[in-house]
């Protein structure tokens, strides 16, 4: 149950990535590319973000406000690095 919040990141990391990819084909690294940098910036956003807020798992369940935290958080941290990776890729091609 303690593993439950990383693994609602990195699930939604990976799905931000894809989708951040597939909006901006210019900075894509391809299905396998995107899921990479999204699973590593969905942890990294995530946990960011459920520091800023506080957000926990309290008395062992997740509240409804912990569970979209951490799904926002993994979401916008795996888009953004997706993004970032991205424009570095694409600057050293040039």
């Amino acid at each position: 149950m303690e593993y439950l919040p990383l693994i609602i990141q990195l699930i939604s990391g990976a799905l931000g990535g894809n989708i951040a990819g597939s909006l901006m084909k210019n900075i894509s690294l391809g299905t396998l590319g995107n899921s990479i940098a999204g699973i590593v910036g969905g942890g990294i956003g995530g946990q960011i973000l459920e520091q800023v807020f506080h957000t926990a798992v309290a008395g062992g369940t997740l509240d409804p406000v912990s569970i979209i935290t951490q799904i926002l958080g993994g979401g916008a941290g795996g888009g953004i690095l997706l993004a970032i990776v991205g424009a570095i890729r694409n600057a050293m091609a040039k």
